[in-house]
């Protein structure tokens, strides 16, 4: 670790613009015809959570924001949420007598059906759809979950609005009541996932690559807002005002697969011989940027760190333990690691 003189110049450095990469999507569209968003959001746009913290029972439409929204928790540096919500939940306008929805989910913007899951029990999105498109900054995914009926199939091609089934409560622990569209758009995070996937679960995975945890989720709600401020918004140049939360520094056998997949992360001189990568991370564990460095590492190291009083853990996804500029990788964190540098 990096001494805390050192590590506050880390969280006060300005992270230099990123390269203009990729052609803008043209304002991508909501998915329902839920325009909330635009108009204040709150309960009108976000689906509600049943909460009960410290004996207050809610309705926390909070908690269907993108973010650390859920799992309450008092800390050291106040009330915060210590559980990650990947998307947004969008409620719901049309629903018939009996409350089933009947909300149409279209395609944000055009691309292919890279996936479909029209199993609801094998996945905690239930049944879901991702849609690939290609802006000119590599492959960028799109995730519609929680779908009561599928309207399309992978290798189809799509054109923005079309549609791609219907809104529903598919997956564990969605009631009627809080029927809504779970939406993400991700990076995708390894081509080579089921291999990992086999190394550390026993369980069958039945989604490829395109499986939930080899996506790693922006906060779409932020972008759409940022597209109405400026619609040639690209992608990298939104993920560019995401502030870096930790680095982590990682041997160099090479090229990193993600690199070459998404080359806007790619900061400084890459073609060096540095002994190691330093990537950059939002809390989420989002990649930022990835950057040669001249520290020598036998294994994956945290380089900075945003400080707080209260554990790393609440504020990363479980992935740095300790507190304060004192961090580390957690067994999830070594892991996490493994897929984004493909060395497994």
């Amino acid at each position: 670790m990096k001494s805390p003189a050192r590590s506050l110049l880390c969280l006060l450095a300005i992270v230099a613009p990123l390269p203009a990469w990729g052609a803008s999507p043209g304002p991508i569209s909501l998915p329902t015809v839920n325009d909330h968003l635009y108009h204040g959001g709150g309960d009108k746009f976000y689906m509600f959570v049943h909460r009960n913290f410290e004996g207050q029972a809610s309705r926390a439409w909070t908690a269907g924001k993108y973010g650390f929204v859920r799992n309450l928790k008092r800390t050291e540096d106040g009330l915060i949420g210590t559980r990650f919500h990947e998307g947004i939940d969008i409620k719901p306008i049309k629903r018939d007598r009996s409350g089933k929805p009947l909300d149409e989910v279209v395609a944000i913007a055009p691309g292919v059906i890279a996936y479909t899951n029209m199993s609801s029990s094998r996945s905690n999105y239930g049944k879901y759809v991702v849609v690939e498109h290609l802006w000119g900054c590599g492959p960028v995914f799109s995730l519609y979950a929680h779908l009561s009926d599928v309207a399309v199939k992978a290798g189809q091609r799509v054109t923005q609005g079309q549609s791609l089934g219907k809104l529903g409560y598919t997956g564990a622990g969605i009631s009627r009541e809080r029927a809504h569209l779970h939406l993400e758009l991700n990076l995708l995070l390894s081509t080579r996932f089921s291999v990992w996937h086999d190394k550390h679960f026993g369980t069958k995975n039945y989604h490829g690559k395109h499986n939930g945890i080899n996506m790693a989720g922006l906060d779409i709600a932020a972008f759409y807002m940022a597209q109405q401020r400026n619609k040639s918004l690209t992608l990298p140049g939104f993920a560019q005002t995401i502030p870096v939360h930790y680095k982590v520094t990682v041997p160099r056998h090479g090229p990193l697969e993600m690199v070459t997949r998404y080359p806007w992360l790619a900061r400084g001189d890459h073609r060096s011989r540095s002994p190691s990568w330093e990537i950059s991370f939002s809390a989420s564990g989002f990649p930022l940027v990835v950057s040669p460095s001249s520290r020598a590492v036998s294994e994956p190291r945290v380089s900075s760190i945003r400080q707080c009083r209260s554990k790393h853990e609440y504020r990363t996804k479980g992935f740095i333990s300790g507190t304060g500029y004192r961090a580390t990788l957690s067994k999830t964190g070594k892991r996490f690691i493994e897929l984004v540098t493909g060395t497994f």
